[in-house]
């Protein structure tokens, strides 16, 4: 085979080079398809000192990055550590399409600004994680656009619509009556011209993207190219242990969001996914979470402080160390210590002087209803300057400087001109 006589021609150094990319590279990936050929392309890279072209396409149409969205970030940042080029690319035109993954109707069409403000946000986001100076940045209008139809009927006819039909998306709404269009089969065909048009060796995707980045070898082979090998990431589970993270779910931890809202939510994380957290979206190098495994199995290492050393993984990465080192400290003062946060948003209170507890934490927002606020009550989760509310009827004299605290995360500080 044409990838051993490539392996067999590299001298010793060069294998343990090999060996040594092939062990962080694969890590925690789902599926290598196929795993021979990506053995192949590292050796040939390696031997003709020639860094590999990793690509990785972006659906423009939700641009808020969360830790789920760092399990392909962190890969991509291990390739950029082996000198390899990451091809990001912008789908601004596919974005007139838009991905019908999981989707159970058509989606709608972008305008080129939306794309353009998504994009935009995209960089500063990744940027936390990977090294967007050495990104090779592309928008795929650039070929898709030049495409004639004479074309694009040859690429149509690399595919049969019985093969389209096998996606769950597409099958579901078929088996259910609900229109598919014939432009979303494209969807996937230009997805596939875009690894073609970049020369792509490997692309990366979630395990949900299987059949949209099968394509790229597709159609690589269609033109006669070397085909890009395919590494698909798992899906995390978000803070609730059981769906997938996701922004509308509410059970992610945004990129974005403070180091300290980061660090404690991390903590409220289900001790199940401890490991599965360390090992796709922790920054930590693989021997390091080796050590964390061993010592949970052994019983050395607590959870609590498990999902410590994760949670200022995390902000270390988005934030910086001291960052990490402040929230670390901020959450064992506030709910191990029970002392309150050094920063505590302020609100001018401008309503009525005496009030319920329930009504004040629903005009302040910090719950959506006062049921909510009873409930809350109930279970011990309501206190004002650290003392507990215990009575469901129980009413506050507005003063100056009181501190209202709801859950383990939420404080204001009333100001009062009376």
């Amino acid at each position: 085979m044409e990838g051993c006589k490539m392996i067999e021609q590299l001298n010793d150094g060069q294998k343990r080079e090999l060996e040594k990319q092939w062990e962080v590279l694969s890590y925690g990936v789902s599926s290598i398809i196929p795993e021979d050929e990506f053995k192949e392309k590292i050796a040939k890279s390696i031997k003709n000192a020639q860094p590999l072209k990793v690509k990785l396409g972006l659906d423009p149409t939700a641009p808020d990055v969360h830790l789920g969205h760092t399990v392909v970030l962190n890969k991509l940042k291990q390739f950029q550590k082996f000198g390899h080029t990451v091809q990001l690319i912008i789908g601004d035109f596919t974005g007139k399409i838009g991905d019908p993954t999981g989707k159970s109707i058509a989606r709608t069409a972008l305008t080129d600004d939306e794309v353009k403000h998504n994009a935009k946000t995209y960089f500063e986001q990744f940027g936390k994680v990977i090294d967007m100076e050495k990104v090779e940045l592309h928008y795929n209008s650039k070929w898709l656009s030049r495409v004639g139809f004479s074309e694009v009927l040859k690429l149509a006819s690399t595919v049969t619509v019985a093969r389209m039909l096998e996606r769950n998306d597409f099958h579901n709404r078929y088996k259910e009556n609900k229109p598919i269009h014939l432009h979303e089969f494209f969807y996937p065909v230009m997805q596939g011209y875009d690894s073609y048009a970049l020369e792509s060796d490997i692309e990366l995707g979630g395990t949900d993207q299987e059949f949209n980045v099968l394509f790229g070898r597709q159609v690589q082979e269609h033109y006669g190219k070397e085909k890009q090998v395919v590494l698909l990431m798992p899906l995390i589970e978000g803070l609730d242990g059981v769906e997938k993270m996701s922004k509308s779910k509410g059970n992610y931890i945004g990129v974005d969001e403070r180091p300290q809202d980061i660090f404690g939510k991390t903590m409220s994380l289900p001790d199940a996914l401890i490991m599965k957290y360390f090992e796709l979206v922790s920054p930590l190098s693989i021997q390091e979470v080796h050590e964390v495994k061993r010592s949970l199995d052994e019983g050395t290492l607590h959870p609590r402080d498990a999902k410590m050393k994760l949670a200022a993984s995390f902000v270390e990465m988005l934030h910086g160390k001291e960052a990490a080192r402040q929230s670390r400290e901020q959450f064992i003062n506030v709910f191990q210590k029970k002392a309150m946060p050094d920063e505590i948003p302020e609100v001018m209170w401008e309503g009525d002087e005496e009030l319920l507890v329930v009504d004040l934490v629903k005009e302040l927002g910090l719950l959506p209803s006062k049921s909510e606020g009873r409930r809350m009550i109930k279970n011990g989760g309501i206190r004002i300057n650290q003392e507990k509310v215990t009575d469901t009827n129980q009413k506050l004299l507005v003063t100056d400087g009181a501190v209202i605290q709801v859950g383990k995360r939420k404080f204001v500080r009333l100001r009062s001109s009376s």
